[in-house]
């Protein structure tokens, strides 16, 4: 019956409405798709797409070929589609079912290309309000980081102003101030990357001159609006033994150096001018005079989003290097650290150590003393795994040496006893003793059985000067155990024996502070970095009477060297700098390449002990790793 309606029903426009009839003239009610469309355009109103859309299917209809329309009045019953109607007129035209399919589909086909049409307009509008939304998030973060910088800088200059007016004051008084040389301020390797180094309380170390009382009571009397005052100053003049990093536009960088006064950290005035780098050495390194990227060929160079290699066009390309993960930190990253089996990365910043899976980059923990005050910066200076990869040494400003279970995430043991800021530590291959190095100073051995010092070795000063100062800023342990290596802020590098405590060697030749110390794989030499911009390797093996251990000097940084390292098959020596740069440098003192991957002064580096891999850490808050590759 079904088939029959179908083929033999037509259906009629009218004036106003539809109707569809059979051949014997009965009134049959339209199919429900018909009802459905004309009741939604109706209600949509006449100025809606699915108005259109019907008018449209509805004029296809009027002209369609197979159909002739005429009008015709229908009853109220069928203007409403009811199911009831009357025989359409005699000689009325019909419409065929196949038509008003063929119609309807053409309709339903324009409505899904409208309504894609329109979803793809919203997604448009939806993705360009979000990333308008979140412009303007960055920008009001500007703004705010901007009113901060300038409220720190009036900060800053109502210090300079009200220094002046006491400055004036005291001149037309005729009163003599105490100089800068007759204090021992005892802060050590300045803040990194804080502010508040403008801010800091009184000094919790004690001066490094304890017989001069009467100066350490003046000081004490001058308060802490003198003391704010000398760190402000010093930022700005800078300091020969001290180092000033880069300052990020957001941020002041810690210097790094015992003390905090310029005079306490005087450079020694040395007896000759620094050797020169040797003449071969410096024609193959000149490469370093030019690091415009656009004018390197590219055989020579290699990019990063925002790093480069720069490689050594007068010695065949044996590395490349590239990056493998990037780590942001909160703070200025001061030092880093692999572990002994290599599967992991230690990172010391402000008052947090983390650890990182050193393959997927994942972080492990992060390890914090919540009994700590909070106010102020707590800058943990060095970070060192046991060998067996069970704790983490964490050397910091408040003169303690935390040792932590990784496992457990707590602290093992703290060992007191420094009186200034702690620089550096480093573990016996067997794990059971540990050094460390201060600003007070002084190397301390602890004995990791009994937790207590087994022994103190003292850097003394070789003159009697006031300003003689011989704070350790390095600390490395021989491979055998049997020495132990300390880079002074006086440029020596002292070396003393494990089990008496003698001081056997002292080496001489750099003419700024030392800040970096390693022994060679085979405990037969040492590296050392300095303020003076250069690396010296030291042979122990072939020291002489006459002419005391020789030096071979590399000369190629352009500013403070911070940090050096060994690879694990002694082929090359890495060095990071002030300039931002990482050398990789051959037995020859020849640079092999050049790598630039921070944005700050890298200030410690690690090289991992079985694979090719490098770890830098930077004032510009990022910690990497790399890899470098034989080609």
């Amino acid at each position: 019956m079904a088939a029959r309606d179908a083929a033999t029903s037509n259906i009629m426009r009218c004036q106003a409405g539809w109707i569809i009839t059979r051949d014997d003239g009965s009134a049959q009610p339209p199919s429900p798709r018909v009802i459905t469309v004309h009741r939604m355009a109706q209600k949509s109103g006449t100025g809606s797409i699915l108005w259109r859309l019907f008018a449209t299917f509805r004029d296809n209809w009027l002209h369609d070929r197979t159909m002739d329309l005429r009008p015709f009045d229908l009853p109220a019953a069928h203007r409403t589609l009811g199911p009831s109607g009357v025989a359409p007129p005699d000689g009325a035209p019909v419409y065929t079912a196949r038509g008003v399919a063929e119609t309807l589909d053409r309709v339903k086909q324009e409505f899904d290309m409208i309504v894609g049409e329109l979803t793809i307009t919203r997604d448009q509008r939806d993705r360009f309000e979000a990333t308008v939304t979140q412009q303007t998030d960055e920008l009001e973060k500007i703004k705010h980081a901007l009113h901060d910088l300038e409220a720190q800088h009036n900060k800053v200059r109502q210090h300079y102003e009200h220094e002046l007016r006491v400055l004036r004051s005291e001149a037309g008084a005729g009163y003599s101030r105490p100089t800068q040389t007759q204090t021992r301020p005892s802060s050590a390797i300045t803040t990194l990357s804080s502010p508040s180094i403008f801010m800091s309380g009184p000094a919790h170390s004690p001066v490094l001159d304890p017989h001069n009382d009467r100066r350490e009571r003046e000081s004490r009397e001058r308060g802490d609006r003198d003391r704010d005052i000398q760190r402000a100053r010093f930022l700005d003049q800078g300091n020969s033994k001290r180092i000033k990093l880069d300052q990020p536009e957001s941020n002041r960088l810690p210097l790094i150096g015992p003390g905090s006064s310029p005079s306490s950290r005087r450079a020694p005035t040395p007896a000759a001018p620094p050797p020169p780098a040797p003449v071969q050495q410096s024609y193959v390194n000149d490469f370093l005079n030019n690091l415009d990227l656009a004018t390197i060929p590219p055989e020579w160079k290699k990019e990063g989003s925002d790093w480069f290699v720069i490689y050594n066009p007068k010695v065949k390309r044996t590395l490349d290097v590239s990056l493998l993960h990037t780590f942001i930190h909160e703070t200025v990253v001061c030092c880093i650290q692999f572990s002994g089996d290599g599967k992991y990365l230690a990172t010391g910043c402000n008052r947090a150590a983390q650890i990182f899976d050193v393959q997927t980059g994942r972080k492990i923990c992060s390890l914090s003393d919540d009994s700590t005050s909070k106010t102020g910066d707590l800058y943990i200076r060095s970070v060192r795994f046991s060998p067996d990869g069970r704790y983490l040494a964490t050397g910091a400003e408040d003169e303690r040496i935390r040792v932590w279970d990784i496992e457990k995430r707590s602290i093992r043991v703290i060992f007191e006893g420094h009186h200034q800021d702690i620089y550096s530590l480093d573990f016996s291959l067997d794990g059971r003793r540990l050094v460390s190095g201060s600003g007070d100073a002084t190397v301390r051995i602890w004995d990791m059985d009994a937790y207590a010092a087994a022994r103190v070795l003292n850097a003394q000063p070789e003159s009697d000067a006031p300003d003689d100062d011989a704070g350790v800023m390095a600390v490395a342990l021989a491979p055998d155990g049997a020495l132990v290596a300390a880079g002074c802020v006086d440029a020596l590098v002292r070396v003393w024996s494990v089990s008496t405590g003698a001081l056997v060697e002292v080496l001489r030749g750099h003419q700024n502070s030392v800040h970096s110390v390693v022994f060679t794989r085979d405990g037969s030499g040492i590296v050392s970095g300095a303020l003076d911009n250069t690396i010296r390797c030291w042979d122990l093996r072939a020291k002489s009477k006459k002419d005391g251990v020789p030096c071979a000097v590399f000369a190629g940084h352009k500013d403070y060297v911070l940090s050096v390292g060994i690879s694990r098959d002694s082929q090359w020596i890495v060095s990071g700098s002030k300039d931002r740069g990482v050398h990789f440098w051959d037995s020859n003192g020849v640079v092999q390449c050049m790598l630039q991957g921070h944005k700050n002064s890298v200030i410690s580096t690690s090289l991992h002990p079985t694979g090719n891999f490098l770890a830098t850490g930077s004032g510009d808050k990022l910690a990497r790793i790399w890899n470098y590759n034989t080609v």
